[in-house]
C-alpha cells in the first residue's frame, strides 16, 4: 500500500516552506536580491542548509518563488484598491498610489522583486511581474477610455509606461530618499498625479483624484 501523507505532516510540510519562504523575503528586504542565500535563509528561518534544499534545489527556485509570492499579494493590494473605487478614474488612480505606497514601504524589497540586476534567469521572472504591473494598468486604461473618462490612446504604450516612471522615480538608485512618513506620502502624491497628467486627465480633475485617493 503507498504511504499516504498525514494531515499533520502535510500541515508541517507547509509550515516549513513558508518559513523559508519569509525568510528568503526577509532577508531581501534588508540586502536585496544578493542576501538571499541558502545557509543565510536556513539560518533565518532556524533550520538546516540541507532542507531548504530538499524544498527548493537551487537558489533560482527560492528565488523564483520569492518573487512569485511578492508580486501575488502587491497585485492583490492594487486590485483590492481598484476595485473598491466609485469610478473608472479614481480606480486607476488607487491602483497607482496603492502601489506606489506599498512599494515605498518596502523600498530594498520591492526594488529587488521588480528591478535589481541580478542574473538573467531571474531577470525573466521579474519581467513576469513588470508585464502583470502594466496588464493590470492597461485594462483599468482601456475601462476608462472606453467610458470617456480618458481620451483615446494606446494603452499598451501607456501602461508600460507608467511602470517605468513608477520604477524609476520610486525605486531605483535614481529616485530619492526619504526620512519619514510625510515626504513618502507626497512622493505618492507625486507620482500618481504624473501618471494621470500623463494619460490625459486635465490637471484640476487629477488633483482632486489624488486627494480622494492618497490624502483620505
Amino acid at each position: 500500500m503507498p504511504y499516504r501523507r498525514t494531515e499533520n505532516v502535510v500541515r508541517r510540510l507547509a509550515e516549513r516552506e513558508k518559513a523559508i519562504l519569509d525568510a528568503a523575503i526577509a532577508l531581501a528586504a534588508e540586502g536585496g536580491m544578493a542576501a538571499v542565500q541558502i545557509v543565510a535563509v536556513a539560518g533565518r528561518a532556524g533550520i538546516a542548509a540541507g532542507t531548504v534544499y530538499r524544498y527548493f534545489p537551487t537558489k533560482n527556485d527560492l528565488v523564483a518563488e520569492l518573487i512569485a509570492a511578492v508580486a501575488g499579494r502587491e497585485l492583490e493590494a492594487m486590485q483590492t484598491a481598484a476595485d473598491a473605487a466609485p469610478g473608472p478614474l479614481s480606480a486607476l488612480a488607487s491602483a497607482i498610489a496603492r502601489f506606489s505606497a506599498r512599494a515605498l514601504a518596502e523600498r530594498r524589497l520591492a526594488w529587488a522583486v521588480i528591478g535589481e540586476a541580478v542574473d538573467a534567469e531571474v531577470d525573466v521572472l521579474r519581467m513576469d511581474f513588470r508585464q502583470s504591473l502594466a496588464g493590470e494598468l492597461e485594462r483599468r486604461i482601456n475601462i476608462a477610455i472606453g467610458l470617456r473618462f480618458l481620451p483615446d490612446q494606446d494603452a499598451r504604450l501607456a501602461a508600460p509606461a507608467i511602470v517605468g516612471a513608477l520604477m524609476e522615480g520610486l525605486l531605483s538608485p535614481l529616485a530619492p530618499a526619504y526620512e519619514d512618513a510625510a515626504q513618502a506620502r507626497e512622493a505618492v502624491q507625486t507620482v500618481t498625479l504624473l501618471s494621470l497628467r500623463a494619460l490625459g486627465v486635465i490637471d484640476a480633475r487629477a488633483r482632486g483624484l489624488v486627494a480622494q485617493v492618497v490624502l483620505t
